[in-house]
């Protein structure tokens, strides 16, 4: 399941959505520099909130620790709703999916994009001031290489996730054939 994803785009280049649609995102920490960097579990990373205050784009660790102290990570969307919880969107520019090995040790690493896209949304979920990634069935563009997939969201439709203003199953779901871009990685 993804536990690395990346981020190489400016924290200003994440506003865009929101004011195309009149909202405003607020930095309580300041405007972040963002490095190019890919993210695993436990690294503290940027993520949306809303709020009664608005949205507002603050920093979080990646994974709360489960019941069998396990970090959570991922987190199985189907059969459940969300409306009680507190919604989040992870920014990213791609993520990591591991296959069998080509090369006697290593796994096979790949890299999944938006197409059309510069970078997406990945709906989330916070618990204990952490942050998990929403999963489901995997859509035909990750079938291949792993048995789910997370949610990804256009950058224009993150609101519907945290405004919960179409139904779940109509957000939480895998695109359709051709909306993801996969390149190998490594070897």
């Amino acid at each position: 399941m993804c536990n690395n994803y990346r981020l190489h785009v400016p924290a200003n280049q994440l506003t865009a959505p929101f004011t195309d649609m009149g909202r405003t995102l607020a930095m309580p920490e300041g405007l972040p520099n963002l490095e190019p960097t890919d993210y695993r579990i436990g690294d503290c990373a940027p993520v949306v909130l809303a709020g009664e205050s608005g949205l507002r784009l603050v920093t979080a660790p990646w994974a709360w620790k489960g019941p069998t102290g396990k970090p959570v990570f991922n987190f199985r969307s189907e059969g459940r709703s969300f409306a009680g919880s507190t919604r989040c969107l992870i920014p990213a520019d791609g993520f990591y999916e591991f296959t069998e090995p080509r090369v006697a040790g290593k796994k096979t690493k790949w890299c999944f994009t938006l197409i059309d896209q510069p970078w997406f949304w990945i709906a989330g979920v916070m618990k204990d001031g952490a942050f998990a990634m929403l999963t489901t069935e995997p859509g035909p563009d990750v079938a291949h290489y792993h048995d789910r997939q997370i949610v990804v969201l256009p950058p224009g439709g993150g609101l519907r996730w945290l405004d919960l203003s179409a139904p779940e199953d109509l957000i939480l779901r895998s695109g359709p054939a051709g909306s993801l871009l996969v390149e190998r990685v490594y070897p």
